[in-house]
């Protein structure tokens, strides 16, 4: 590994403060969010064909997502102190390139145990993305701006969910699965060459020079609490979402899945978009909004599934929480935690989104598609009561170095 040209390496703490966001290098780190969400799930929208392709059942097929959502949680600790010492833009084209790799693999394997490797790598690479991006959005940002750039930044995921996911499942129908996959790895190419081209490199930590643990973050003020709302809000929300499906046709609501997951998409984009422009004064306040919206909907869900409007009315307030939720709890946890906090809330995100898929099987099998909104509603509770009794450091009034309230 060649140094790293120091001539190439901005020194934040000799650069003018910018009045702007830079849009180009945000954007590039908005894509590799974007990236990473799509290659995660674009399986779930092609399972039927990829089993057969691959000569497995779909419950089989279905474990690709599963082995990559395992990986990324049970990585993020151990990769992120691996690679502490390298260079951040080439740690994130390293990974970029981790995708495409995968991506190819997986378009053109008809091994199933090849394809989980490489699904299994991409699930370690998706780490280090995560890991990295939010603390990338905030060196860009001047810091009164570093919430919105944190925004920009993670608007990939809710935007991969809702428009990457479909449009990927809809090609899927049209060219096939294999060729999806090889369009998703041309892409993750591409964007190594704009990631090249616009973000700028930022050294990692000196080699030799011990940082802090990362567990040691825990003992830090507010970081447990974070990373408790993350846990259990990320488990309700993928209880319910991971089987909406199941919870709709028991509903009489079949026939209007897609019509559903729209509404959700855009009510999520919204969100997102209220978020950024607010989430650098307003933390504290649109952290409890979310949380709550997500507990009134599924109270809603409980009672009133049966009428069609109130349910659409539920998934609008389901969405317009979700939404915003990752850029909060990224911004809340480095707030609180700094980098250590975000390789926890990594580690700690990816772990209950798989656990969602597993609890929300076994209240399946037990109580019924009916159960769903009960089970989030009893996490949803503690999670409100946290978010507003941490008023001191986990979603404190004002953040630290902001002017104004919060």
């Amino acid at each position: 590994m060649t140094t790293t040209h120091t001539d190439r390496i901005p020194d934040p703490a000799k650069s003018p403060e910018r009045d702007r966001l830079p849009l180009l290098p945000l954007l590039a780190l908005t894509t590799a969010a974007f990236m990473g969400i799509l290659t995660e799930a674009l399986p779930a929208g092609v399972l039927p064909e990829m089993a057969a392709s691959l000569s497995v059942s779909e419950s089989a097929a279905g474990q690709t997502l599963t082995i990559y959502a395992i990986a990324t949680g049970l990585s993020a600790i151990p990769v992120v102190a691996g690679t502490a010492s390298w260079p951040r833009r080439r740690l994130l084209l390293t990974a970029i390139l981790t995708f495409a790799v995968a991506n190819v693999v997986t378009a053109v394997s008809d091994s199933y145990l090849l394809t989980m490797t490489f699904r299994l790598f991409a699930g370690v690479a998706a780490a280090v993305v995560w890991a990295g991006l939010v603390g990338y959005a905030r060196r860009l940002a001047p810091p009164r701006l570093q919430g919105r750039a944190i925004a920009m930044t993670m608007a990939g995921v809710p935007l991969a969910l809702s428009l990457g996911i479909p449009l990927g499942t809809f090609l899927g129908e049209i060219f096939g699965w294999r060729l999806t996959f090889g369009l998703v790895a041309l892409i993750s190419a591409l964007l190594m060459i704009w990631v090249r081209a616009s973000v700028p490199e930022f050294p990692g930590q000196p080699r030799g020079e011990k940082g802090e643990p990362i567990l040691g973050a825990l003992k830090l003020p507010g970081v447990v609490a974070v990373l408790f709302t993350v846990a259990a809000y990320v488990l309700a929300h993928n209880i319910l979402y991971t089987y909406i499906a199941t919870f709709l046709d028991a509903n009489g609501m079949d026939a209007q899945r897609d019509l559903v997951l729209l509404v959700f998409g855009i009510a999520s984009v919204v969100s997102i978009f209220v978020t950024g422009a607010l989430v650098d004064q307003r933390l504290r306040l649109l952290t409890i909004l979310s949380s709550g919206l997500f507990l009134v909907a599924a109270g809603m869900l409980t009672v009133l599934a049966g009428d069609p409007f109130m349910l659409y009315l539920a998934i609008v307030l389901w969405g317009l929480g979700w939404g915003g939720v990752t850029t909060l709890l990224q911004t809340a946890v480095t707030d609180a935690g700094g980098d250590r906090g975000q390789a926890l809330l990594v580690t700690t995100w990816n772990s209950f989104m798989a656990g969602g898929g597993a609890v929300g099987g076994l209240m399946l099998s037990m109580f019924g598609p009916e159960s769903f909104p009960w089970g989030v509603v009893l996490l949803m509770v503690p999670v409100v009561l946290v978010v507003i009794g941490a008023r001191a450091h986990a979603f404190p009034a004002k953040r630290p170095g902001i002017e104004g309230p919060a």
